[in-house]
């Protein structure tokens, strides 16, 4: 077969998937947009009493932070008090409430949004963190709905080469209303991207590869200009004017870690848990900031503290949110790529969520174990900072009622927080979401 019936074969399936019962969403979806995201999971469950929900005293099975159990000793928001536990920090000009943990995010308190007590019901990790990024619980050992950043992607990123890159994140791209740009390019580290660039020249030659990509974009574009539902054949030409970026520009060797590091000497990419994952925060950066992805998804851990290792847990949290302000900074000194006088802050949106808290009691190894409730947060300016939304009980950290929902009082649950975000930014809720309530008080 001649390669243009094969690429016109091509061409009537494609079209003919197009007009699959997910095909009207391509034409109500935002189709272009110049915001980005970046999801963050906190993995392993944080200690929520150490930075969004404190506690300072000794009230029902709550067993405080304290010199007894906690390494105070680089904790740069500790303060001594009387009951020898931590001063929960003054509020000052914010009304949020935070423990030590909070580390230097608590320079950036006014643009904070956090949802305190978010009925987790869940103590696997496996399943907890499913329900954190979808909404919803696993189904035996399936996952029954896209991830958060999956549906940002399908939603905002039709246009962008790249619509998702998730690294070591838990991207589940599950829907019948899913269109193919959204799949998400799942790598464990940087690294793995770059090595995808590479391509051997013992058969063709970048001059060869060069004739190729022009002859299948200018392919794609007829094809579109010919289509009832041309999206799927732009979408085509746009990856293939693209190649030659990915494959001989500064793009393969801008995303090499050790280059990364240099350009972004702020990570501390020695610290004692979030070194080595610093690196994907400094590529979420320098990729937004040559606009080559929509959103990008990674992890930052070693929360899963047990044992003895308790005593480094608050210092954890305190690298993790450091690295979070760190791409704060990044982001609000980087010019937008596409939008003159705009700073790349005030159209980056960064979530982090974790699988659930640890137990308000320390255990008999010196640690803290699962617990179902739950915080999450989110900086965005379409979000109001400075405040929370959902509270516990006073001893038990369990959730309580946050507010009226259509049924009735409840506890926040994480398909609300995900509900919340999509609704921020005009994405109806229910094509992806079985659960979940837009909370409209928290939204500027």
């Amino acid at each position: 077969m001649k390669r243009r019936a094969a690429l016109q074969l091509l061409g009537a399936g494609a079209a003919a998937l197009a007009t699959r019962p997910w095909s009207p969403l391509w034409a109500g979806a935002g189709t272009s947009s110049d915001d980005f995201f970046i999801f963050i999971h906190a993995a392993g469950g944080w200690d929520v009493t150490l930075w969004a929900d404190p506690r300072n005293e000794t009230k029902g099975l709550v067993v405080p932070a304290s010199k007894t159990n906690t390494d105070v000793g680089q904790l740069g928001h500790w303060t001594d008090a009387a009951n020898g536990s931590f001063e929960i920090l003054a509020p000052g000009d914010s009304a949020l409430r935070f423990g030590p943990g909070i580390g230097n995010l608590f320079d950036h308190r006014n643009r904070l949004t956090i949802f305190n007590g978010i009925a987790m019901n869940s103590v696997s990790h496996e399943d907890a963190v499913v329900y954190s990024l979808t909404g919803r619980h696993r189904t035996g050992g399936s996952v029954p709905a896209a991830s958060i950043d999956v549906v940002v992607a399908n939603e905002l990123g039709r246009n962008q080469l790249m619509p998702d890159v998730a690294i070591k994140f838990g991207s589940h791209y599950v829907g019948d209303n899913l269109g193919a740009h959204a799949i998400p390019l799942r790598v464990t580290s940087v690294e793995e991207i770059t090595r995808s660039f590479a391509r051997s020249d013992v058969v063709l030659d970048g001059a060869d590869r060069s004739r190729i990509t022009a002859l299948l974009t200018d392919e794609a574009r007829q094809l579109a200009g010919g289509s009832t539902h041309p999206e799927p054949y732009q979408q085509l030409a746009v990856q293939h004017a693209a190649l030659p970026r990915l494959l001989g520009g500064d793009l393969g060797t801008a995303f090499d870690a050790r280059q990364l590091q240099a350009a972004y000497p702020q990570f501390n990419y020695k610290s004692v848990v979030q070194g080595n994952l610093a690196v994907s925060a400094a590529f979420a950066v320098e990729a937004i900031k040559r606009n080559f992805v929509r959103c990008v998804s990674f992890n930052l851990g070693g929360l899963d503290t047990h044992g003895a290792n308790y005593r480094q847990h608050a210092h954890t949290l305190q690298e993790l949110f450091g690295t979070v302000a760190i791409m704060l900074q990044l982001l609000d000194a980087t010019p937008h790529p596409t939008r003159r006088a705009t700073r790349l802050s005030e159209r980056t949106h960064i979530v982090v969520l974790s699988d659930f808290c640890r137990t308000p009691q320390i255990n008999m190894l010196g640690g803290r174990d699962h617990y179902p409730n739950n915080s999450a947060l989110v900086i965005s300016p379409r979000f109001r900072g400075g405040r929370s939304f959902g509270r516990t009980d006073d001893e038990q950290l369990l959730p309580v009622e946050a507010g009226r929902f259509t049924d009735g009082r409840r506890a926040i649950t994480p398909a609300d927080v995900l509900a919340t975000f999509l609704g921020a930014f005009a994405i109806d809720p229910r094509r992806y979401m079985r659960d979940g309530e837009i909370i409209r008080d928290v939204l500027v």
